[in-house]
């Protein structure tokens, strides 16, 4: 009997656009599934992010070595779903191969700007006008650089504004019916 392998699916979207909690309720849903999330490694990649997106902000030049190595381990386990926390989807040509089904989730940037304050800023107020302006000068650019490469590039785009368990119901029945 050939052993079947789990379903790889990436969950993306722009900083504060919602992944990490769409793919932890995700997990909760989808049995036998197990978690990778992009932030728990320490990758190396570009020192300048904004630099990086306007060069063309080529997800190669990341080595994901680590996450690779992970998502192999997890593919030789009696799992369904790998889901992964990863804002690349397809584009990164070593990871693409392990991938089954894209999400990116479509969230308005002033949503996810807000969200992310609210994330990163709650015990330091003070940085958060420092924050905002690094943003509107050069953070934005790399946003909307996902808008227009990841988006395009993914299976499901779904509507970052609605409630989480729609967000997840959604996915699981697109996950379905690609089966």
């Amino acid at each position: 009997m050939k052993r079947k392998f789990p379903i790889v699916i990436a969950i993306a979207a722009v900083s504060g656009g919602g992944k990490t909690t769409i793919t932890t309720d995700l997990r909760g849903k989808l049995q036998n599934s197990k978690t990778l999330f992009f932030d728990d490694y320490d990758f190396n990649g570009p020192d300048d992010i904004i630099e990086w997106i306007d060069n063309g902000g080529n997800p190669d030049e990341w080595d994901l070595s680590p996450l690779i190595k992970d998502i192999k381990k997890l593919l030789n386990e009696p799992l369904d779903y790998i889901i992964l926390d990863f804002p690349f989807a397809y584009l990164h040509s070593k990871t693409s191969e392990f991938i089954n089904f894209a999400v990116f989730v479509d969230t308005p940037l002033d949503v996810a700007m807000a969200r992310r304050i609210i994330r990163d800023f709650t015990n330091r107020p003070a940085e958060v006008l420092q924050d905002l302006d690094n943003y509107i000068v050069r953070g934005r650019r790399g946003y909307l650089g996902m808008l227009n490469t990841i988006k395009p590039n993914s299976d499901l785009i779904v509507d970052g504004m609605l409630p989480i368990s729609e967000i997840v119901s959604i996915i699981i029945r697109n996950l379905v019916n690609n089966e």
